[in-house]
């Protein structure tokens, strides 16, 4: 079964064009300031995969800056957001 941490990194890895760079995140790995390829436009890039691929929607007021700090977080946020 994938988990949903799975799949974020993927998703992320996917838009980010990481190539194999994507298997080395773990839960804990930065990624706002320390992936280069994660600038304001490829959030913008990643907002929208994670909404078509789960089905969620994600306002902009919803967004800061604590969501793309590891992995981790990011993969929690959109746990919740499933979760309703």
């Amino acid at each position: 079964m994938v988990t949903t941490i799975d799949r974020v990194r993927i998703i992320l890895g996917d838009v980010l064009q990481l190539g194999q760079r994507r298997d080395n995140l773990t839960v804990e790995s930065p990624l706002l300031g320390s992936i280069p390829e994660l600038d304001s436009m490829a959030v913008v890039g990643l907002i929208s995969a994670l909404e078509e691929q789960f089905d969620i929607v994600i306002d902009d007021d919803e967004l800061d800056a604590s969501i793309f700090a590891t992995l981790g977080s990011l993969a929690t946020f959109v746990t919740q957001k499933l979760q309703g």
